[in-house]
């Protein structure tokens, strides 16, 4: 491994914990706002990107990576449109 490499790290590491203290922060400032947990979220889904792509060695992958995030995203999608009616026409 070279210096190269562990700055790299190091500098995903910074990323991840600044990300973090954001989140912390917007929580603190915001509550439980509709707009504060959009953030959480797309925040968290930043950092699980990071650690997938440096810490897990996938960006070598791109095909398991596509496969990992396409498959529950039409799961989802799929019990969605299939509850739809559930929720909507409740009596």
């Amino acid at each position: 491994m070279t210096h190269g490499d562990r700055s790299n790290y190091v500098a995903i590491w910074g990323w991840l914990i600044g990300l973090t203290l954001f989140s912390v922060a917007l929580s603190l400032i915001f509550g439980r706002s509709v707009l504060a947990v959009t953030v959480f979220f797309l925040v968290a889904s930043a950092k699980a990107l990071l650690v997938a792509l440096n810490y897990m060695h996938l960006k070598f992958e791109p095909r398991l990576i596509y496969a990992m995030a396409i498959v529950p995203v039409v799961f989802v999608f799929v019990l969605i449109v299939a509850l739809f009616p559930d929720f909507v026409f409740q009596r």
